[in-house]
């Protein structure tokens, strides 16, 4: 027992009167295996609520997000109190230093405080489908500084926190469950209207992902410069892949065109010369 006495009581750093004894190093890596532990606990804790039904994935994330940063944060002060490092002096004594380099960090400062309104707000959530900068993209992660996305070319997005809280950002996922899409094209003037809507009409319908089929609807929009201008409205869940969802449309579309003998124009103009002499 003697001898694990003094194993513990070595010195491994010595100056002045502060010393770095072997106990300080055991004592920090209990409180990294304790912290590492409390967070796999909640981890699973959660993860129960989630099959349970009572959270959706995103609040949780946000939850556990939240319930990380504090207690690593705690984790670490304890850490540094246990090697004589009071946070009070260092604090104090850092101030203006901090001042500095946060005149430096302003941008970064910005977006850790985004995640953390982000987080405590759960306006968005991992899952949620946006359209952030023109780019639909969906949330993979959201962290204190930046949040992760995946687009719909599966290209991983690195976003700052602060562009989603201080720029217009849809968040599709608050929609309701369907949303309203639509598909516009144009045909040759002299073409049969009511043939050319009751094509469109059908061709959405056709779609496995197109929802409240006797909702759908073609309408005549325009006289446009060179075509007569349709579109079709549909309702759909599928927000992430609504493109493929109408790109598959269009060509329905585009084959019932031909079977029916009905042509897209290409642009049209006139050019009329005037002889002056």
């Amino acid at each position: 027992m003697n001898g694990l006495e003094k194993f513990l009581a070595y010195e491994l750093i010595g100056f002045k009167d502060y010393k770095l004894q072997v106990i300080d190093i055991v004592i920090i890596l209990l409180i990294y295996a304790a912290t590492r532990f409390i967070l796999w606990s909640i981890k699973k804790a959660l993860s129960r609520k989630e099959r349970s039904k009572n959270f959706s994935e995103g609040n949780l994330y946000a939850v556990f997000q939240l319930i990380k940063y504090v207690v690593w944060v705690i984790a670490i002060a304890l850490m540094l109190e246990t090697i004589g490092i009071k946070i009070t002096i260092l604090l104090a004594g850092s101030a203006a230093l901090l001042v500095g380099i946060g005149m430096g960090l302003q941008q970064t400062f910005n977006d850790f405080i985004s995640g953390i309104i982000l987080l405590f707000e759960r306006s968005v959530k991992v899952g949620d489908i946006l359209e952030v900068d023109g780019d639909v993209i969906k949330v993979v992660e959201i962290g204190m500084r930046t949040s992760v996305g995946l687009n719909r070319n599966e290209i991983i997005i690195t976003i700052p926190n602060s562009m989603i809280t201080t720029n217009k950002v849809i968040n599709w996922s608050n929609q309701a469950q369907k949303t309203l899409f639509k598909v516009n094209v144009g045909v040759a003037y002299g073409s049969d209207v009511d043939k050319v809507i009751e094509i469109i009409e059908q061709s959405a319908k056709e779609h496995p992902d197109v929802m409240e089929l006797n909702q759908v609807e073609g309408r005549f929009v325009e006289f446009g410069n060179s075509s007569l201008d349709f579109q079709v409205l549909f309702f759909s869940e599928n927000l992430f892949g609504i493109e493929k969802v109408k790109s598959d449309i269009r060509k329905t579309i585009n084959r019932k065109f031909i079977e029916n003998n009905i042509s897209i124009p290409f642009p049209q103009m006139d050019v009329h010369i005037k002889n002056t002499k």
